[in-house]
């Protein structure tokens, strides 16, 4: 039986796997002790559950352990990382090149520390969604601390040159941060074979809590070094103090185990839902992939269906099907999204564009609504357009200037 709203909306985040919260409930309110109070068998408990999480954590991206420290989730893992790096490596230099289409917790970070005195290189993508790695070579000096490109990207779901990226990191000596936050779970990452030295993960993008997530800092060749965003108790190593969210690292790590034992399956089975959707809405006339389709997430695609406002697009079925706009259509921002107006697409396609992200408990069943419904509503939008209709008469809409009154 299909239950209404279809949630294709995954990459924003992801429901709780009934397992990861029944691993977490105990932690709640009969092993509820500190895991820094080492004097009795609460905080003993508590303890292990944080060792064991963090025993998970690891083995699901190929790192040691003592590597993984708790955060509140990747945006935290992320400003540790940069700004940590940034102050603890001043002397070397103050120069960190990333991409134009990084995560928001990545640019604005960045865009912090420019006003701290960062110089900030920005690497343009191709249409594609893809860094050159000759520009990234090119963009290096003396100065360079960091380059921070992500694994795969959240909107388009576009995976990146990570083991050419990082091994121009290591031919200069160059720390490389990498947030994997939507590649975690999804597809294999280690961080030995890819060569990360700092990695960001958040819970709730893998079927775990919201509020709990991991920055892998890496110990040896090279040794790693960050100066902390918060001090206090000198948790984590010192770098990020702080009582440990027990029960939501408890469900972090039951998370990242769930994904390691079922990856490979879950991966065919939704490449497999993503291509039926995708091959089925290409069929809708003037309506375009977003991004590269040979790199890429197996459960994510962006699509931009010509002449309709992705925004009235949503509104067409958003009480039936939950998904983004490729545009962050915040209330207060009708820009079109900043990641596709870098990979060259006009205003028209970006503002027309929708991210389907699959997930888990995601049913053939609620694929087929939604390819149905979204033919429907394009079919029914375009009907009340004048720009499908110059567009079906033979004009060429793209050449047609818009005249802008002023008003008075």
């Amino acid at each position: 039986m299909l239950k209404l709203p279809v949630y294709l909306d995954n990459n924003a985040t992801t429901p709780c796997d009934p397992r990861v919260v029944e691993v977490m409930l105990p932690y709640f309110t009969e092993m509820f002790g500190n895991a820094a109070s080492r004097s009795h068998p609460f905080g003993w408990a508590a303890e292990a559950a944080v060792d064991l999480a963090r025993e998970q954590v690891a083995a699901l991206i190929g790192a040691d352990p003592q590597e993984i420290v708790f955060t509140s989730g990747a945006t935290e893992a992320v400003n540790l990382a940069i700004k940590g790096v940034f102050g603890m490596y001043a002397a070397k230099g103050n120069h960190i090149i990333t991409s134009v289409t990084e995560h928001k917790a990545v640019v604005d970070t960045c865009k912090h520390l420019e006003k701290k005195g960062a110089i900030i290189t920005w690497l343009p993508v191709n249409e594609d969604g893809l860094p050159d790695p000759a520009e990234l070579e090119a963009a290096i000096t003396p100065q360079t601390i960091l380059i921070a490109m992500m694994y795969a990207n959240n909107e388009t779901g576009v995976l990146n040159p990570v083991r050419e990226i990082s091994a121009i990191a290591r031919r200069h000596g160059i720390l490389y941060m990498c947030d994997a936050t939507q590649a975690i779970g999804k597809i294999p990452v280690n961080v030995d074979d890819d060569c990360i030295d700092l990695l960001t993960l958040s819970a709730h993008k893998i079927y775990g809590p919201k509020g709990a997530g991991a920055l892998y800092v890496r110990r040896k060749s090279p040794r790693v070094r960050l100066t902390p965003l918060i001090d206090g108790g000198g948790h984590e190593r010192g770098m990020r103090s702080g009582t440990l969210n027990v029960p939501g690292i408890a469900g972090l790590g039951k998370a990242c185990e769930l994904c390691m034992q079922e990856m490979s399956a879950e991966t065919a089975r939704l490449m497999a839902l993503r291509n039926q959707l995708e091959s089925s809405l290409l069929e809708i006339e003037q309506s375009y992939v977003n991004g590269s389709t040979k790199f890429r997430l197996p459960h994510v695609t962006n699509l931009s269906f010509k002449y309709i406002e992705g925004s009235t697009l949503l509104m067409g079925f958003n009480k039936t099907i939950a998904l983004s706009s490729g545009s962050a259509c915040t209330s207060a921002s009708m820009e079109p999204s900043y990641v596709l107006k870098a990979m060259g697409l006009g205003d028209d396609l970006a503002h027309a564009s929708l991210r389907f992200a699959l997930g888990r408990f995601t049913t053939e069943e609620e694929i087929n609504y939604v390819i149905n419904t979204v033919r429907d509503t394009v079919q029914q939008l375009r009907a009340v357009s004048p720009l499908w209709e110059l567009y079906k008469d033979g004009v060429d809409v793209d050449s047609l200037s818009w005249a802008h009154h002023q008003g008075g």
